[in-house]
Formats: C-alpha cells, sequence, structure tokens
C-alpha cells in the first residue's frame, strides 16, 4: 500500500489543488496531512481521498476544522493521531510540540512518524522508525508532498 503525506496548506488552494492533481497522478488513495491545514476550505479540496488530519499551531478553530473534515466522512484527531495502515503503525503529529515529538519519534513504537511545521523535506530513521517530513504546500521551495510505501518502507519526496 502506498500513501501520500502532505502538511502545511495553510489555507493556500492553489498550492493545494497541486497538491490534490498530484497525489491524483500518482493513484494514491490514502493521504496523511501533518498539520497547519489553514481553512476550512481545505478538508473539501481533498475530499476524493482518504483523509487522516491532525492539526497545527496556527489551526486556531480546531472545532470548526474538526467539524468540516467529519462531515466529509473523514479522519480528524486534533493534535495527535495514532493510525494503522497495511500492518504498520503510524503516528502523525504536526512537531510544534518538540518535546512530544521527541518523545514519539524515539519511543520505537511506530513503524512511520510523519510530521509538519518545520517547512523542511525530511526522510530519516530513528532505528526502525522512520521519521519523514513532506515539506509543505505553502511557503516552502519547492512546495512538496511525500509518497511512502508502507510494503517496503521506503518513501520519496515529490516537487510540486
Amino acid at each position: 500500500m502506498k500513501i501520500g503525506v502532505v502538511s502545511d496548506t495553510h489555507g493556500h488552494t492553489l498550492g493545494t489543488l497541486a497538491a490534490a492533481r498530484m497525489l491524483e497522478s500518482l493513484e494514491l488513495k490514502t493521504v496523511l496531512h501533518c498539520g497547519d491545514i489553514g481553512s476550512t476550505e481545505i478538508p473539501q479540496l481533498l475530499a476524493q481521498f482518504d483523509m487522516h488530519y491532525v492539526t497545527g499551531n496556527v489551526d486556531y478553530d480546531r472545532a470548526a476544522l474538526g467539524e468540516a473534515i467529519e462531515r466529509l466522512g473523514q479522519h480528524f484527531y486534533g493534535r495527535f493521531g495514532e493510525i494503522e495502515l497495511a500492518g504498520r503503525k503510524i503516528a502523525l503529529l504536526h512537531s510544534d510540540d518538540h518535546l512530544r515529538f521527541r518523545e514519539v519519534q524515539l519511543s520505537g513504537q511506530y513503524d512511520l512518524v510523519c510530521y509538519g511545521h518545520t517547512h523542511q523535506r525530511l526522510i530519516e530513521f530513528q532505528g526502525k522508525t522512520m521519521v519523514l517530513n513532506p515539506g509543505a504546500i505553502y511557503r516552502a521551495s519547492p512546495h512538496s508532498i511525500a509518497m511512502v510505501d508502507l510494503a517496503t518502507m521506503e518513501a520519496e519526496i515529490i516537487p510540486l
């Protein structure tokens, strides 16, 4: 199973539409959003995917975001998501809480930790745990997303 990972849309509709087109072209059905969604419009732009969302530090109206996401039948976890897909245990968070982020990535409990906040794309391993930041859809150069093959635990950063 291959999944998409996005972060830091910050309510930017054009960037989100570009990401949606790329995700669609890669034939990805499940996508994780690592926070700083930025607007209740963003979930609608990604509604064709099986979306999993956490919020970030600029997601001020978390209740409205949660309602918009759940109204579309998508998954909303608040500040921290723990997901199991294709037999892989995944942590989803924004990483602005540095202590919690460090604890999660070093815990050894997860196969994959996906995070945002820094707008810096990164793929690294902490022991057996892949730690992945897809970069950002807004305020990054280049804008980027990521794709992860959960069967092989290989990941790729994809510029938009």
